[in-house]
């Protein structure tokens, strides 16, 4: 089967409908389809002074649902799958739900209750409950009202944070007024009353799609087309990551993720493809690690082979800059860069958060790229905690270990070895012009630190590069499953991307 990627968490709010366009195109420039979440909330001021979020009025819903379905339609006939989608909150009693449909002509519906939103939405449409382990009543999931069959699986990771369950270190802690998490509304009490709910991850995204830190999905379809995109939904054949991408396969008893199987001994198979070194998968079965494929320490201190070509990947990150109270006029910086070698350039992913990002000239020999980095609005500094203004690419170059790597960086030129690539990773600084820039700007600035121009210099960093037997798994076992049994697996890189894959259910 194909594998699809998108985002099925983006919002766009009615005072962003005139971005429709620019949204629509971030999508086709990234994913290999769209649903669009449409966000039809606002603030509204009561008269004793606070301040709630309710429903837009109800000509503006109107009319922004049609334009939504009029650009929709124009996309599909360009041959792009976009599904028309929103999110739907009701008396936030059973959680928040993104509501999709297979068809161009449905309407939305605001019901207070989930299962009163099922009845309403009827056949073609599904329900994907998001930011799950929030408090039950205020926002978190009712597992009480599930329904399998429209909720075919959840989004347990976005940049709210993990809702697999209430430990580990991807806490949900961005959203301080909704939280804390809790383990009583997340994804594990879903699987625990035997519900055949698969996982995703997706952004909760209201500035483009796409913002690949908050996370992304994959689907397992025979073809692009929606019908196709749409019965792998159904299927479960679905997972998510929490940043770079991972071509993954997992079954059992040869069938794939989201399927059910007999009971009995089956065989398990995974295969993972990562864009970083692996650290480990974790099998679960009823939601306990039955068994720990460690990675790392298998290819680690191997020499590098000499007589054949080998494949390596490393990342490129950029968004490193000046802080704004140093020099206000520096908040956003559009770069131009290249990457040549004397291997053979195999693969570029964008791992991208904003618009504004190019690539261009991928051959074999290298490619081109256009950067647009951010001051980071959630501290005043580039790079704040929530990680969504550095934007990267992965490389994956096949060659011998003296082949070259030639990265020019807004017109600086870094000459590297594959085999250097593959030591500790570095920062390329524009050091220099930070050094000119502090003077022309105030003068005298010696000092016995060079705090000034570190810190305000533009930055990009190089990772380690791996070869391909640190980046590649391949794990096969054997599994008892009783009736009501599941089994999933998680994927941990050692630079701290997961991934989450839906269960295989016994019956």
């Amino acid at each position: 089967m194909k594998k699809l990627w998108s985002d099925l968490h983006s919002n766009i709010h009615h005072a962003q409908m005139d971005e429709l366009d620019a949204w629509i195109e971030t999508a086709r420039e990234r994913l290999d389809f769209w649903m669009i979440a449409y966000y039809p909330f606002r603030m509204v001021r009561r008269p004793g002074g606070a301040v709630l979020e309710d429903l837009c009025p109800q000509e503006e819903l109107e009319r922004d649902w049609e334009q939504i379905r009029r650009r929709t339609e124009e996309v599909n006939r360009q041959g792009y799958p976009m599904f028309m989608g929103y999110e739907w909150q009701g008396d936030g009693s059973d959680g928040d739900h993104n509501v999709f449909f297979l068809r161009n002509d449905r309407d939305m519906v605001h019901p207070m209750k989930y299962r009163e939103l099922i009845r309403q939405c009827g056949d073609g449409a599904i329900g994907i409950p998001h930011h799950l382990a929030y408090q039950l009543g205020s926002r978190g999931k009712n597992w009480a009202t599930h329904d399998e069959r429209f909720s075919p699986f959840a989004e347990i990771f976005s940049s709210h944070g993990c809702s697999e369950n209430d430990t580990g270190d991807l806490d949900m802690e961005r959203h301080l007024h909704m939280g804390p998490r809790t383990g009583t509304t997340a994804y594990e009490r879903g699987l625990e009353q035997g519900f055949r709910v698969g996982c995703i991850a997706s952004g909760d995204n209201h500035t483009n799609p796409g913002v690949c830190d908050h996370g992304s999905m994959c689907v397992l379809a025979q073809s692009a087309e929606k019908a196709d995109i749409w019965e792998g939904l159904l299927a479960r054949r679905v997972y998510g990551v929490s940043r770079s991408r991972m071509d993954i396969d997992f079954t059992v008893g040869g069938q794939p993720m989201g399927d059910v199987v007999p009971a009995g001994r089956h065989r398990l198979l995974l295969n993972v493809i990562a864009a970083d070194a692996i650290d480990r998968a974790e099998i679960l079965k009823n939601n306990v690690l039955t068994e720990m494929v460690v990675h790392s320490g298998t290819w680690e201190g191997q020499a590098l082979p000499n007589d054949r070509p080998t494949r390596y990947k490393f990342t490129a990150d950029f968004g490193w800059g000046p802080n704004p109270r140093v020099y206000p006029d520096r908040l956003v910086r559009e770069g131009t860069g290249s990457l040549r070698t004397t291997g053979c350039l195999r693969s570029v992913e964008k791992l991208w958060n904003n618009a504004g990002q190019h690539l261009d000239s991928v051959t074999e020999a290298g490619c081109d790229f256009r950067l647009k980095t951010y001051l980071s609005t959630d501290t005043g500094h580039w790079m704040g905690p929530s990680r969504v203004m550095k934007e990267s690419l992965v490389f994956e170059v096949e060659g011998l270990p003296g082949d070259q790597v030639r990265l020019n960086v807004n017109g600086r030129l870094y000459e590297f070895t594959l085999r250097e690539l593959t030591g500790p990773s570095r920062i390329l600084a524009e050091y220099e012009d930070s050094v000119r820039l502090a003077e022309a700007t105030f003068g005298d600035v010696a000092h016995y630190r060079d705090d000034l121009f570190w810190h305000n210099a533009y930055k990009c960093r190089l990772r380690q590069a791996v070869p391909e037997q640190a980046y590649t798994l391949r794990h096969e076992t054997k599994i008892d499953l009783e009736p009501g049994d599941q089994v999933r697996v998680r994927v941990h890189l050692k630079n701290g991307d997961r991934a989450w894959v839906s269960p295989v259910f016994a019956e």
